[in-house]
């Protein structure tokens, strides 16, 4: 099986693609799905060698964690899907011909829709459903900011608040350029956060009340910012550390504020949680993501050889949408 491998030469992280890797073999409630495409997320920037969302699993460390294919196998238990079955999930050690996933982690990917949209969903919609309307607990008629708004997860989030009933939707970013291409996908108002007034922008959008929920994808040195940029009894949930992992707190503003402040991330759920993620966010998305009322646009799509190239992009950080790697 050919597959891109993480090795590490001389200290330094590197990926290699390999083309006699034995094939998976699914296990207890497992399938084993033939990869059409796999899709590039920033945490595979970051994530150690044997560090998969949790676990430590043995064999060579396969990049990827998200994919769309077809089930060509099920394991004893496997029984929501049929070999032939097209899905689309969140698993690990997915940028290769063949991957195996929980049966409980995975999507039924659309009629008529192709590898390279569906392995653009998984990861978006399961984090920020639950960043969203499970932790975040979005009421109808509240505003959102989003901010790192121009990630792909960032893109799909402000549709789903949308969706979800959100009387504003504002987007944050570095970039102007990206800010401007988000009101494609619902943003009402772009935060130029190179302005150090940007908190005042917020409150100035939300008629001086401060944004009700803030989905951070930034975190590090934005926090007390974000705090200022709440508004009292606001939720303000970590979805990911991309400005860094530490950080300044003023604890004296998140008491005044009285803040839900919430961290999220898979890496410490077990295999039941996961899953009903996936059963919360597809009961209350599936029928978006069948219609495309939901979508993300995919930004490049490299072949599994250069998938060195699409690591690349990534960090070159100039993309909007996906990058997606094809076997």
């Amino acid at each position: 099986m050919r597959a891109a491998v993480i090795v590490e030469n001389n200290g330094r992280r590197e990926l290699e693609v390999v083309d006699d890797l034995p094939e998976p073999v699914p296990g207890e409630g497992e399938l084993l799905v033939r990869v059409g495409a796999g899709g590039l997320n920033r945490a595979d920037l970051v994530m150690p060698l044997r560090h998969r969302h949790g676990t430590d699993a043995s064999g060579p460390a396969i990049a990827g964690n998200e994919f769309a294919g077809r089930v060509e196998a099920r394991g004893p238990g496997a029984d929501r899907f049929s070999v032939g079955d097209r899905v689309m999930g969140f698993g690990a050690s997915t940028f290769a011909e063949l991957t195996t996933v929980d049966h409980r982690h995975v999507f039924p990917v659309p009629d008529g829709m192709g590898w390279e949209t569906a392995t653009a969903y998984p990861v978006a919609v399961e984090t920020m459903h639950d960043a969203i309307v499970t932790n975040g607990r979005l009421a109808e008629g509240e505003s959102v900011l989003f901010l790192g708004a121009g990630s792909g997860v960032g893109i799909l989030g402000i549709q789903i608040a949308k969706a979800a009933g959100a009387s504003l939707a504002l987007g944050a970013s570095r970039s102007r350029d990206r800010l401007s291409r988000l009101a494609a996908f619902g943003m009402d108002e772009g935060i130029d956060v190179t302005d150090p007034d940007w908190p005042e922008r917020v409150r100035e959008l939300t008629s001086g009340k401060g944004a009700d929920l803030i989905v951070d994808m930034v975190s590090g040195p934005t926090v007390n910012a974000s705090m200022r940029a709440a508004a009292i009894r606001g939720r303000i949930v970590n979805v990911g550390r991309l400005g860094g992992k530490t950080g300044e707190f003023d604890f004296d503003l998140h008491a005044l504020k009285r803040l839900d402040y919430i961290g999220v991330t898979f890496r410490t759920r077990s295999d039941d949680e996961i899953a009903d993620i996936v059963d919360r966010a597809w009961a209350d998305l599936g029928s978006l993501i069948e219609t495309r009322t939901l979508s993300l646009p995919v930004h490049a799509a490299f072949p599994l050889d250069a998938v060195a190239d699409a690591y690349a992009e990534m960090r070159r950080d100039a993309h909007l949408g996906k990058i997606v790697v094809v076997p």
